[in-house]
């Protein structure tokens, strides 16, 4: 069994990856880490685990008592808990903020369906962003085809859940606002442009596309739905063929032969993703879990190939039915 400790324990992702490793069958939680809730009982804070363990939070951090290491702390923390920090040597470390997205001090950008081996072989590794997921799995096999349009636009919207905002309350995140309630933010600024545009480039160096990316917060609390149009050469059954030959040993990217739902893609680690064709325009649409496989699940699926066992170990869960 390897050790787990957790840092920044009281929040959303926290918990998400708490109800996920609680019941993993190769690791044991040896701490989750939170100053402002020390002594208390995790289920205080996630009421989720209530009956699923006796964990109590900690001040201190024991790092040479532990295996692998998940910060999830707010972006920005991660680099200060290291300059106040030593690392033990062997030491795996999953990030789940921003702060080494960009590969810096040895990390490793820890997206699945394009990084297996780099994972695979890394101690450290910084988990995507979430609608940098859903929006990077929307357009990797393009990419990696250089079928990107090099000098026109490609054109996204996605909704996110309340969620997405995190677990500190806000004038946008209350319920009597979000509730029966859409609105943009961040139009063509949001963050994750950065990594998203980082990745695409990689694969695909001349592409100059301008990535016009508009996000929407939505009336629920969690899942991204996010559609992609761009303009591209395929024929609808060249491009269906293309994603699923891609993303054919991906086992939790699944490309769907008919219309989907969010709902499909909630309460589990899918990226669930549909390609049609109107005209010269490519549709793609994806819905992912903005705390699982825009976080939290994708950091355990990061885990399991770190430690060189199935990805998909501690992940089989199953999105509701209604």
């Amino acid at each position: 069994m390897k050790k787990i400790g957790i840092i920044g324990g009281a929040g959303y992702t926290a918990g998400e990856l708490l109800r996920l490793l609680i019941n993993h069958p190769e690791v044991s939680i040896e701490f989750v880490h939170s100053s402002s809730n020390a002594g208390k009982p995790i289920t205080d804070v996630h009421g989720g685990l209530l009956g699923e363990t006796d964990i109590v939070f900690s001040d201190s951090h024991p790092l040479e008592d532990i295996d692998i290491l998940f910060l999830c702390s707010a972006h920005g923390q991660s680099k200060t808990f290291w300059e106040e920090n030593n690392r033990p040597k062997g030491l795996k470390v999953i990030d789940l903020a921003q702060d080494f997205r960009d590969e810096s001090e040895g990390y490793v950008y820890g997206l699945p369906e394009l990084q297996f081996d780099k994972i695979e072989a890394a101690d450290s590794v910084a988990n995507p962003g979430c609608f940098a997921t859903a929006l990077q799995l929307s357009l990797l096999p393009l990419a990696k085809a250089h079928l990107l349009p090099e000098n026109g636009d490609i054109n996204i919207t996605a909704l996110t859940g309340s969620t997405g905002a995190g677990v500190k309350p806000g004038v946008t995140t209350h319920f009597s606002w979000r509730n029966d309630n859409i609105s943009v933010y961040k139009p063509f600024t949001h963050q994750h442009l950065i990594e998203i545009s980082a990745t695409l480039k990689k694969l695909q160096p001349a592409n100059t596309a301008t990535i016009n990316f508009v996000p929407m917060r939505g009336d629920f609390p969690r899942g991204i739905f996010a559609v992609t149009t761009l303009d591209c050469p395929l024929t609808e059954e060249e491009a269906i063929k293309l994603y699923k030959d891609f993303y054919q040993n991906a086992p939790f990217t699944v490309v769907s032969d008919r219309t989907i739902d969010l709902k499909q893609a909630v309460n589990t680690n899918k990226a669930i993703i549909r390609v049609e064709k109107h005209g010269k325009k490519l549709l793609v649409t994806c819905a992912i879990d903005n705390l699982l496989k825009g976080a939290s699940g994708q950091a355990v699926q990061n885990m399991n190939i770190m430690l060189g066992i199935d990805q998909t170990t501690g992940l089989h869960l199953k999105p509701s039915a209604f």
